[in-house]
């Protein structure tokens, strides 16, 4: 999804334009994240060979509208879904529908939703049926590279060491990271400043300070980083239609590290080791 402005007035803003939180702006944002894991969490349970993403999706709608909350997906640019589905070589903002899952398919289910004004936004993979060797190693490599993203998450470091964390993991693995999406900052908006690139050099960019929502989501392929984007202007595949894999977390940073808001309550965050 692409960045909009930050019309939130909390806090304060930086010389950069990132929003500065209150302490007391942390219960939001976990309230609104664990309804999105939650979410996810039950996705488990519906995906298997023979589903179609349009099915997911309805489920996902259903459960956002019993929880009261409000999709932040729908109705957004015009697009109509409560959760962004990306089969195999699509990269992100993958449109759900009646494509039907075969066997060994992995993809990305994305959900965002809105709770009593605060936004949680969360993906993960998934596999329909048996999971194999390429996709699985590919599915570890992307999830290990967020967690040391976030691991790279405290006041003082900057923007590009969590990008430099995860690039220099990824590329360590012969796999490539995605330049043409990153995360973005969110709190009571959807996106606002920063973009949060997941490569770059030690150092750069802006300084973490306590205070900072944004999340951080990275795309990895198994082959070359290149994407394009398919006439619906959603979908984004791989330009050599490689396998891709990501994974994304809210966080806020904190006086000495991050806080993930996003968090799976059944630990099933990762889908083959939890």
């Amino acid at each position: 999804m692409e960045r909009a402005l930050d019309h939130d007035t909390r806090g304060r803003l930086t010389k950069d334009g990132i929003r500065i939180y209150d302490p007391s702006d942390f219960a939001g944002m976990h309230a609104a994240g664990r309804l999105a894991a939650e979410i996810l969490d039950a996705m488990s349970a519906h995906v298997f060979p023979g589903q179609t993403t349009g099915a997911i999706d309805k489920i996902i709608t259903d459960m956002v509208e019993a929880a009261g909350a409000t999709s932040a997906t729908i109705g957004y640019k015009g697009y109509q879904h409560a959760s962004c589905i990306s089969v195999n070589h699509v990269v992100c903002h993958g449109i759900p529908g009646d494509k039907v899952l075969k066997d060994g398919d992995i993809l990305n289910i994305d959900v965002t939703v809105i709770v009593d004004g605060w936004y949680g936004d969360t993906s993960r993979m998934f596999v329909a049926g048996r999971l194999p060797r390429k996709a699985e190693r590919l599915i570890e490599i992307t999830h290990d590279s967020l967690m040391r993203g976030i691991e790279a998450v405290k006041p003082g470091n900057t923007f590009g060491d969590i990008g430099y964390a995860i690039q220099s993991f990824v590329e360590s693995h012969r796999m490539s990271v995605v330049r043409d999406f990153c995360g973005h900052g969110l709190g009571r908006v959807f996106h606002a400043p920063p973009n949060v690139l997941h490569y770059g050099r030690p150092g750069t960019g802006a300084v973490l300070e306590p205070g900072m929502f944004f999340t951080i989501e990275p795309m990895v392929n198994l082959g070359r980083p290149e994407t394009k984007t398919l006439a619906d202007d959603w979908t984004a595949v791989t330009r050599d239609k490689s396998l891709s894999a990501q994974f994304e977390h809210s966080v806020g940073v904190t006086e000495d590290g991050a806080e993930i808001f996003t968090l799976s309550p059944a630990g099933t965050f990762h889908p083959t080791y939890g």
